[in-house]
């Protein structure tokens, strides 16, 4: 009798163990994975009735989203409220039930409900405490949000600023935008969502993949001046047109150069010239130093993944492509490419390019949290500076930087000079769409030349044939830098 007393206790034992493992496993250990399956409303119902936190702006005052109470007693629930409008939409995201979350939003959700590990939700609700939301606050500029969101005037297109020595994002604006506040509301959200023209709900500063034109050939000389392949005083052969990969490809304008500097070919954005390099450079170097500016990887912006897209070279079939696929590096070099591989950007990448380049060759991981604040006040989290990689020698940055500052002084890039600042930049503008009926432009560049506070990226999208780089990015990058410099 003892023997089978014993045995039946043990097979309790057993069960009880199994119990415990199994509801461990799905309140505690996957609880997260749980609450980031899309159709899993349960956290959003829960978090209904706990007082999300702040999101600001940098200056920890403006405020981006807040939640308003809804109701009274214990029927009380939290709606989400974002006092900005449209002006913050794409990087802040928005947090409702019935359409889920995004942005920031998404990115910080534990933070912004205070969210504790079941055992320590238990011990809390016996203390008596309510469970309440940190405040995020952002690196979000509020001013130079709203000049670049007014610098694109509706036009389809983004803008990305940040701090090359720091990696926080400072302007993360994309157009058209849409307004959170009335996600809710099914019609708009599908109006947003669902027009293929607009894209509104789209972030075009890190989810559509443009190509770069010729603002990618920084990437290109950044890769052949820091291999000793050219100086900036190299002469370099900048006749048009020239064979390139079996191809004859000219200048804008078929203007040919003749015997001009590496500099002059980069002031001058010659085509054959860079195309000419790519080709010596190589494949494999080139995408070496592509990888190393961050291109072929997931973005180390603190965003959620499903919201960004990996810049690089891609096939017809969207694959990304390798040294050994055979693309036409002459033309990927200058920023466009053929059917084996065309190059792929979005405006976070190519801000950071010009970022890593002002800091000495040092690129900096992107960040838009700057730190959460508990409920006392006090700090909880500081998100501090941090390296991604050494793209190239400081000396060589020293060199191209150098070289980007006569693009502004007195090249493609004039538009972007400032007064009193000196800017360094380069321009870009790729033919798109059916038969090449179309035009992307671009700049990117930063501010001062020597120790640069800002870097940024413009693009514009769907443009008139004849419209460039320079004429209608390079304007809004100057209004941008202008105001985060605190002149505008």
């Amino acid at each position: 009798m003892n023997r089978q007393i014993v045995q039946l206790f043990g097979l309790t034992l057993l069960l009880f163990a199994i119990l415990i493992a199994f509801t461990s496993r799905w309140t505690v250990f996957e609880a997260s994975s749980l609450e980031d399956v899309q159709l899993n409303k349960r956290p959003l119902l829960e978090q209904q009735r706990v007082p999300r936190g702040l999101i600001l702006a940098s200056d920890g005052r403006t405020v981006l989203a807040r939640s308003e109470p809804q109701g009274e007693g214990k029927r009380r629930t939290y709606r989400r409220s974002y006092p900005e409008g449209d002006l913050f939409a794409h990087p802040v995201g928005y947090s409702y039930v019935n359409q889920g979350e995004t942005g920031i939003e998404r990115e910080q959700n534990d933070a912004l409900t205070g969210d504790l590990d079941e055992f320590g939700t238990i011990f809390r609700e016996l203390r008596g405490g309510e469970r309440e939301g940190d405040d995020v606050v952002t690196t979000l500029d509020a001013a130079g949000q709203q000049t670049a969101y007014d610098a694109l005037a509706g036009r389809k297109g983004a803008i990305v600023a940040l701090e090359p020595a720091t990696g926080r994002i400072r302007v993360m604006a994309s157009s058209p935008s849409y307004d959170p506040n009335r996600v809710t509301d099914e019609s708009y959200f599908d109006e947003v969502n669902n027009d293929n023209d607009a894209k509104a709900i789209t972030n075009r500063a890190t989810q559509p993949r443009y190509q770069p034109g010729s603002t990618f050939k920084v990437v290109t000389a950044a890769a052949a001046l820091d291999t000793g392949a050219l100086t900036p005083d190299s002469i370099v052969d900048g006749s048009s047109p020239k064979t390139i990969s079996g191809a004859p490809l000219a200048n804008s304008g078929n203007v040919s150069y003749g015997p001009i500097s590496f500099t002059s070919a980069l002031t001058n954005s010659v085509n054959t010239v860079f195309a000419t390099v790519g080709e010596q450079v190589g494949r494999e170097t080139l995408l070496e130093y592509m990888d190393r500016f961050g291109f072929n990887q997931d973005p180390q912006l603190d965003f959620p993944d499903g919201q960004m897209e990996v810049s690089g070279i891609r096939n017809s079939a969207g694959r990304l492509v390798t040294a050994d696929d055979g693309f036409d590096v002459g033309r990927v070099a200058i920023g466009q490419g053929g059917e084996e591989g065309q190059i792929q950007v979005t405006p976070l990448q190519m801000a950071q390019v010009a970022g890593a380049v002002g800091n000495r060759g040092k690129l900096m991981r992107p960040r838009l949290t700057e730190r959460v604040v508990g409920t006392d006040g006090r700090v909880e989290k500081r998100v501090e500076p941090a390296e991604q990689s050494q793209v190239m020698k400081p000396e060589t940055a020293d060199q191209l930087a150098q070289m980007m500052a006569q693009v502004v002084k007195e090249g493609t890039g004039t538009a972007a000079a400032l007064s009193g600042v000196e800017v360094a930049g380069k321009t870009g503008t790729a033919e798109i769409g059916v038969d090449a009926s179309l035009n992307q432009v671009w700049f990117i560049g930063f501010a001062p030349v020597v120790n640069p506070r800002f870097a940024v990226a413009v693009t514009l999208d769907d443009q008139p044939i004849g419209t460039t780089g320079g004429e209608y990015a390079a304007p809004l990058a100057a209004e941008v830098l202008q105001t985060l410099l605190g002149g505008g």
